[in-house]
């Protein structure tokens, strides 16, 4: 079996940065009328800026597969090129469209030689499976070189006319003209943007990389219901029922491709299940926290820093806050492609030292689903 290594990570991130008082002019008010919930999410989750793939009028300025494309372009110069890859993974819960597949769109950006191209579906781990694809892929010989992607194109999904025939149908049966809080929640949340990872079965020569040592993937959907989702709506006995299901006059009035979460389960289960996890992590690789140096976690809000910690320190896993590297108040929750731009700030910090061991999470909570990793400095 070879070795892998991360040896090369970049980002795009669109247009400037925005403020909180910038938001929601430019996805727009729904019905007119300022969110109720707004001002409350955004003390509670400690964003301060976010990028939208939008233009101040709300116009789209880059998709999804454009998103991508530009982070994979800045990892090439003169000694590798794009026709050097042999293996494009890339994840998303955002696609541009339902088919094709996200990776596929995004080969068609690059251009060049036909290559191998696999899409990771699914929400904040999408980044994480398409990089345990490509570590499986290295490792095993099957390919030697793999680029691997993880982005988001949130905004425009979170527009307020996405919402109109919603708010429209309230109004005609006299309903309260606001979205649920479940809708309103995301919209306060979610960013733009795009990571990418080289991978290659060795090292650059005269240039720090990252030993992958293990990725642990592993979801309680068997025991959870759902708690994001987007496409269809929740019934009141926790199943789901698919927009295939319904109308097109019912997918409208009822917003029903709109991302949606349920606050009150995420709560209950996000930091439990991951405390969990770990400690499987711990029994099944001999793991010694203590000679971890960085731990980066995905969290949607800053709000579950102060939980994870306590969860952590309640089940005997010694996980230092001074070793947390977060950078979700300037950059928002990017979703799948969260733990590659926390790790690219990392990496191209000049902070890691040769031995360095960085551990990263990542829970999704769309079914309750974490991820770890576990990566040495070289």
């Amino acid at each position: 079996m070879n070795n892998v290594y991360i040896t090369r990570i970049e980002k795009f991130m669109p247009n400037e940065p925005v403020s909180n008082d910038e938001m929601e002019s430019i996805l727009g008010l729904i019905d007119e009328k300022e969110s109720k919930s707004r001002a409350l999410i955004l003390r509670s989750n400690g964003i301060k800026n976010r990028y939208y793939a939008l233009d101040k009028e709300g116009k789209v300025t880059h998709t999804n597969a454009r998103l991508t494309a530009e982070s994979i372009k800045k990892l090439f110069d003169d000694k590798i090129q794009y026709d050097d890859i042999d293996l494009l993974t890339a994840g998303t819960s955002s696609p541009d469209v339902i088919q094709p597949a996200h990776a596929l769109m995004v080969a068609g950006e690059l251009g060049g030689k036909p290559i191998e191209a696999v899409s990771a579906q699914g929400t904040c781990n999408a980044g994480m499976l398409s990089m345990k694809y490509a570590y499986l892929a290295l490792k095993s010989g099957d390919k030697e070189r793999a680029v691997v992607a993880g982005s988001e194109a949130f905004s425009s999904w979170m527009k307020a006319e996405n919402y109109e025939a919603e708010i429209d149908r309230r109004k005609e049966v006299e309903e309260n003209p606001y979205i649920a809080f479940e809708k309103d929640f995301l919209r306060w949340m979610l960013s733009d943007g795009a990571a990418a990872m080289m991978m290659q079965t060795k090292p650059e020569e005269g240039k720090p990389a990252l030993k992958v040592e293990w990725i642990d993937v592993l979801t309680y959907a068997v025991e959870l219901e759902t708690c994001m989702y987007a496409g269809c709506e929740k019934e009141k006995d926790g199943s789901m029922k698919g927009w295939r299901e319904m109308t097109p006059r019912e997918q409208q009035v009822k917003s029903v491709f709109s991302l949606k979460q349920d606050a009150r389960i995420l709560q209950k289960h996000i930091v439990e299940k991951g405390v969990e996890h770990l400690k499987m992590v711990v029994d099944k690789y001999n793991l010694d926290l203590d000679k971890v140096d960085y731990f980066l976690p995905h969290i949607s809000s800053m709000f579950f820093k102060k939980p994870l910690s306590q969860g952590f320190k309640d089940a005997g896993l010694k996980v230092d806050d001074k070793k947390w590297f977060l950078n979700l108040p300037k950059v928002g929750n990017v979703g799948a492609a969260s733990v590659m731009l926390m790790l690219e700030e990392l990496f191209n910090s000049g902070k890691l030292k040769k031995g360095n061991r960085i551990m990263l999470m990542v829970p999704e909570s769309a079914r309750f689903s974490y991820a770890f990793a576990m990566l040495t400095v070289v």
